[in-house]
Formats: structure tokens, sequence, C-alpha cells
């Protein structure tokens, strides 16, 4: 397995929020989002075994893990990974674009599905049957760049949001965070808005945390 860093920090987005966690972060991605702000992971990583990277989440001694990237379902062993990880309370960060059932998740464990708007540049790359391989406990992300993101998004709700938690957030630095939440409100959306909360807690171009 291809991995960027791992590294504790306290979760900046989505419904575990604030939370210490350990974050691994694997390299590569199949998307192009033009508001990504990872772009180191694309390339640059070391080789990592799943008893490696099981190793060093023990040596953080928290039991909480989001596996993102990049894009980390693309990633070989990952259902090895998830298996060494029983126990643990597990996010996979994925960008929507690579079927889920390439894995079996344990009790604990759930999928943090990021539907790319149109601002992004790849809302054409998503694999709509995702949405039906949901659970109650998946997390569905919007990150909105603008009004017709949040039009957008929307729409997809009302198609293809059976089951899931969803939640939106601004693109960072694109949207007043006052106007965005206005819309919800107006619109009387059952949504979560969330921002990076590690954004503002840290140097948003700082790396590992």
């Amino acid at each position: 397995m291809l991995v960027n860093e791992i590294f504790l920090s306290v979760q900046g987005e989505g419904l575990m929020t604030g939370y210490p966690t350990v974050f691994v972060r694997f390299t590569g991605c199949n998307l192009r989002c033009s508001y990504c702000d990872t772009t180191y992971a694309y390339y640059a990583g070391n080789e990592m075994t799943p008893e490696e990277i099981m190793n060093a989440i023990k040596g953080h001694g928290y039991r909480r893990v989001c596996l993102t990237g990049g894009e980390p379902l693309l990633q070989g062993g990952m259902q090895d990974l998830l298996n060494r990880l029983k126990g643990y309370r597990v996010t996979i960060e994925t960008n929507g674009s690579v079927p889920l059932n390439k894995v079996t998740l344990n009790p604990g464990q759930t999928f943090v599905m990021d539907v790319k708007t149109p601002s992004s540049g790849q809302h054409d790359r998503m694999c709509i049957s995702n949405f039906d391989r949901l659970g109650d406990g998946d997390e569905i992300k919007f990150v909105v760049g603008d009004r017709r993101d949040y039009e957008w998004s929307r729409g997809i709700i009302a198609r293809h949001c059976r089951k899931g938690k969803i939640t939106f957030s601004p693109v960072f630095g694109k949207i007043v965070p006052e106007t965005m939440v206005q819309w919800i409100l107006e619109d009387r959306l059952d949504v979560r808005f969330g921002m990076q909360l590690h954004k503002i807690i840290f140097d948003s171009r700082r790396r590992g945390v």
C-alpha cells in the first residue's frame, strides 16, 4: 500500500469533527478536483504493508482512524487493513467515483462519500450506484463552491439520497459561511453544516494536521 503520511490530529470535517483521530493518507487519486487541498498526495508516498500501517496507528494511542487520500479505495490490501482495524472506529473518505463494494466494512467502520459538485470539475465521474450501497451510519458530504453547486447538490439529495447522514461545507475561502447557512435555512434542508475546523485551528497550508 502506498502511504503519503500518517499523523495524529483532530478531525476537521464531517460528523466526527473535533475528535482526536489518527489519519492515514494514501497516495494516488483518479480525480483532479479544482479545489483539491491535498495535491501533494497525488504521487509522493512510501510502500507499507497493512501490518506496518497498523503498527503505526497503534503507536498514536487512539482507536479512532480516518483512511483518506488521495483515494483509499484504489489501494490493494484495503480489506486486509480494515480487518486488522476491527474494534476501531474507522471512517473511509472516498471521492465517490470508485464502487464501494470493493470492500466489506466491519462493525464501527463507515464511509464518508464526497459527492463531487460541478465546480470541482469532476461531478460527471460519480458512481451513482454507490448511493444504493450506503447505510444509515454512512456520511454523504457535499463541498459547495457557489450557488450552482448548492442547487445541484439539492437535486442530488432529492433524487438519490435514501440512507446516510448528509453534510454540507463551503469550499474554503469561496463562500461566506453565513450566506450558505441562509440558503440551507431558506430551503428547509435537513443537513448538517460544517466548516474545515483544521483550517481554522492551524495554518490552512500546513500539512499533517
